[in-house]
């Protein structure tokens, strides 16, 4: 009994060697995986943000006066990752802390991202051998009918143990090329979350630049109707005198009317703006803005311009835009799906074993002599399938096409970006220049009639063109400053907001150095 035992125990033995070195043999054969290789594509050649050389400088727009300042492009600094605190407003660092902490939107990225590591954790199973337990314990009667007259057996139980270990050698690369496609998909998750986090700061902040233009405007606004109704009161004890024509009590009350009509779509834009704070912050419309009291909000004099801003080179943006990074993560993706068509095609070598023990009584299951084991090998090979694996693979190639194409544009509108938020900074400066000296010759203008007309030397209606332009160049100015705002910070979403410079990002996503980008 003991020998039979002994040799039931070297044959398993044996068996599990055997099965152990056909299973080590895929790490033999897996030498290799069709497909494209990926590599990741270089900077384009000859690629700037302008035609034109870009001045160092802007020039000054309004010394000592909100946004007034010259701005100066340093190439090659790095952008700061908390880039919004540059602009000097507590208010709007606290926003943005929220936003980051609250924002729906930036949940669901960050759920997406860890939805799709899970996905590529998982596919490590496909790379080493699966192990299945099964236990079955059945009741049986059967007929025996080899004695020429069926006769039914007594009942009887059976217990079978076994443990199956399967694997399909990855001779062509088919399950390597599936990891390495759901591992690029896991790094497009991770920089669309990058993205979404930019946009959503970038978001943030011009809707509080806005918020502070329009609270600026209103204010404009009310302080040229306070001035037109003291100079319609004026008017109007002065035809009660006799001293001015009804007509130009008329002509004042229609500007009035026509300022007073100005606020209320103002009013509804700063409602409106309020509104998407709020939700971008994530809270309802029903909540209060941080710091709100009252009418207070963002005061457009409390923001400070930043003087000095980074322009990194064309190589670099490359690597710092998430939105690129995320469109080259779904290019190599792509590649590595031609290669799981292409493997498709190819013959596919699953190997199998079985041990277990079997007994009609379960008290004898794991007894000498109930031992049973089986290996298997076997080859596949598509030979008609109809055409579909052939299509499969060209519309894997296809879509591989589609996302070099999406990538190449993805770069041309990120440098598109940077352009724009460069230029708009130029302009930005000559514009607000210009409305400055605008406002002031308005103001000095306004004055001039005034006294004119209290005199005599002028008529009303030259009184009246003075304070319509007044007006206009006072809303005029704070658009102007807000577009400054606003401008700098598109230029640092457009060079990617600096999220690798945060401390707890992965340094291995870094971006390379500006010659090895080349």
């Amino acid at each position: 009994m003991l020998k039979k035992a002994s040799k039931v125990s070297r044959l398993g033995s044996s068996a599990m060697r055997n099965a152990a070195a056909g299973l080590t043999l895929p790490f033999l054969l897996s030498a290799c995986a069709v497909g494209p290789d990926f590599f990741r594509p270089k900077a384009p050649e000859n690629a700037g943000f302008t035609a034109e050389p870009l001045p160092a400088t802007t020039i000054e727009a309004a010394p000592g006066a909100p946004a007034g300042a010259a701005q100066k492009f340093v190439s090659g600094a790095p952008v700061t990752a908390d880039w919004w605190s540059l602009f000097g407003s507590p208010q709007l660092d606290t926003l943005v802390a929220e936003a980051l902490k609250n924002s729906p939107t930036l949940e669901a990225a960050d759920a997406t991202m860890r939805q799709a590591q899970e996905l590529y954790e998982s596919q490590f199973g496909a790379l080493i051998p699966s192990v299945d337990g099964s236990f079955t314990q059945s009741r049986q009667k059967s007929v025996n009918s080899f004695s020429g007259r069926a006769t039914a057996t007594a009942p009887y139980s059976v217990s079978t143990a076994q443990v199956q270990v399967s694997y399909a050698i990855d001779i062509f690369g088919e399950a390597r090329r599936a990891a390495e496609s759901t591992k690029a998909q896991a790094e497009r998750a991770k920089f669309q979350k990058e993205a979404a986090q930019l946009a959503l700061t970038a978001n943030v902040v011009t809707a509080a630049i806005q918020n502070a233009a329009l609270r600026a405007q209103i204010q404009a606004t009310e302080a040229v109707l306070d001035a037109l109704n003291q100079q319609l009161g004026l008017l109007r004890r002065q035809l009660e005198l006799g001293a001015v024509a009804e007509a130009d009590v008329v002509t004042e009350s229609v500007l009035v009317a026509q300022t007073q009509a100005q606020l209320p779509p103002l009013q509804r834009a700063l409602a409106q703006n309020r509104h998407l704070l709020l939700a971008l912050i994530g809270r309802y419309p029903s909540d209060a803005l941080p710091g709100e009291t009252g009418r207070s909000g963002f005061d457009i004099g409390s923001i400070r311009l930043p003087e000095t801003l980074p322009v990194s080179l064309p190589s670099q943006v490359i690597d710092q835009r998430p939105d690129i990074r995320a469109a080259e993560a779904a290019l190599h993706a792509a590649s590595a799906d031609v290669g799981v068509a292409t493997a498709e095609m190819l013959p596919k070598v699953p190997l199998t074993a079985s041990f277990g023990t079997t007994s009609n009584d379960i008290g004898d299951l794991f007894k000498s002599g109930t031992g049973f084991w089986s290996l298997g090998a076997s080859v596949l090979q598509p030979i008609f399938r109809g055409g579909a694996l052939l299509h499969q693979k060209h519309a894997a190639q296809a879509a591989f096409d589609a996302a070099g194409a999406q990538y190449r544009g993805t770069v041309i509108s990120a440098f598109q970006n940077v352009a724009d938020a460069l230029r708009a900074l130029e302009s930005d400066a000559a514009a607000l220049k210009a409305q400055t000296e605008a406002e002031r010759a308005a103001a000095s203008n306004l004055d001039i009639a005034k006294n004119a007309y209290e005199t005599g030397a002028t008529s009303f209606l030259n009184l009246l063109d003075a304070q319509r332009t007044y007006q206009q160049a006072r809303v005029a100015l704070v658009q102007a400053q807000a577009n400054r705002y606003a401008d700098t910070a598109a230029l640092f979403a457009a060079l990617g907001g600096g999220w690798w410079n945060r401390p707890d990002n992965d340094p291995s996503n870094k971006p390379r150095k500006a010659e090895d980008a080349q």
